[in-house]
């Protein structure tokens, strides 16, 4: 009899935390009254084909089907992503306002280049991508096929191989290509390109020698065999490139430096609409249609998804390597 009491209890216990657990969850997703009652903006840093206008514009079909009003993506590139935070900082804190933001908003802070600091002036949602680089190269070059060779050929050009990547020096992009020159004392010629489909065009034009991207951003050039990765930005290949070298491989040690995008609503947007907002993305990201997208997008190599708590963290944890 103590034992089935006992079994009794741990069920009745276990019924009322997942009721309570329900609850949270139910209240966390409550609209709050009043909004939204007009569509959402989300404010995309940078322009039209690159991997921040993908996925805002992934997500946001999936968003404007929860909230219940259309969500509107605006492109405002320039100044490496920087041109758009001024809007973002001046539009009413109101919630309607969104803006998509990369790892290099942390760079740029870090550096002295961005007044304004993403982990106390701006409130993340949710970070619903995280991936790594690599360096492609078109796949009916002669000169190199591989890293071995691409390597040996920057060794006895200085100077001269041309690598189109973002600009700004402060960006993750340009740091970690700084880190490599300096560690395999090489030096090559970086090429600014403030717009994504620019640098693609620059490599598969020939107008460059290398690309400096991640795989997401170009998975329509990998399947068109016009381009392939000679090198990954993680410690240990991934099962998606296994025959492509990583940093690991170079034999001096490169940091892990990661790209990440997230969601964010600016300091002072009330409480209730910042959780409903965060419960929101949550689910948008979810959805078997956005899954869908972040596995073509090799977004399911690394766990990809952080909510207020998580992004918080990882902004922080960021801004202390950077600095």
């Amino acid at each position: 009899m103590k034992g089935r009491s006992l079994l009794i209890a741990l069920v009745t216990a276990s019924a009322l935390a997942a009721v309570v657990l329900l609850s949270g969850l139910a209240e966390a997703q409550k609209k709050p009254a009043g909004f939204p009652q007009r569509p959402l903006t989300i404010i995309i840093p940078y322009g039209p084909g690159g991997g921040s206008d993908q996925v805002s514009r992934a997500i946001a079909a999936q968003l404007q089907n929860i909230v219940g009003q259309p969500v509107q993506c605006v492109n405002k590139p320039g100044a490496a992503g920087r041109a758009a935070v001024p809007d973002f900082m001046t539009a009413p804190a109101d919630g309607y306002t969104i803006m998509q933001h990369i790892d290099d908003a942390i760079t740029h802070y870090a550096a002295g280049n961005l007044k304004e600091n993403p982990t106390a002036a701006w409130i993340p949602l949710a970070h619903t991508q995280i991936t790594f680089s690599q360096l492609y190269i078109r796949t009916d070059d002669k000169r190199f096929t591989d890293w071995p060779s691409l390597l040996k050929h920057i060794k006895a050009n200085p100077g001269k191989v041309s690598f189109a990547n973002v600009s700004g020096e402060g960006t993750m992009e340009r740091v970690t290509m700084a880190i490599v020159e300096k560690k395999l004392g090489i030096k090559v010629n970086q090429i600014s390109f403030d717009k994504p489909s620019e640098r693609y065009a620059a490599l598969i034009g020939g107008h460059v020698d290398v690309l400096f991207e991640q795989p997401g951003d170009v998975r329509q050039f990998l399947a068109a065999k016009q381009m392939k990765p000679v090198l990954t930005f993680l410690e240990d290949r991934p099962k998606a490139f296994a025959d492509v070298p990583s940093i690991k491989d170079l034999g001096v040690d490169i940091p892990e430096l990661l790209r990440f995008r997230g969601f964010y609503v600016r300091k002072g947007v009330p409480e209730d609409r910042v959780k409903y907002l965060e419960a929101a993305f949550k689910k948008a990201y979810e959805s078997s249609e956005y899954q869908k997208f972040n596995k073509s997008v090799y977004m399911d190599v690394i766990d990809s998804y952080r909510g207020r708590e998580g992004s918080i963290k990882l902004l922080k944890q960021t801004l202390a390597i950077y600095q």
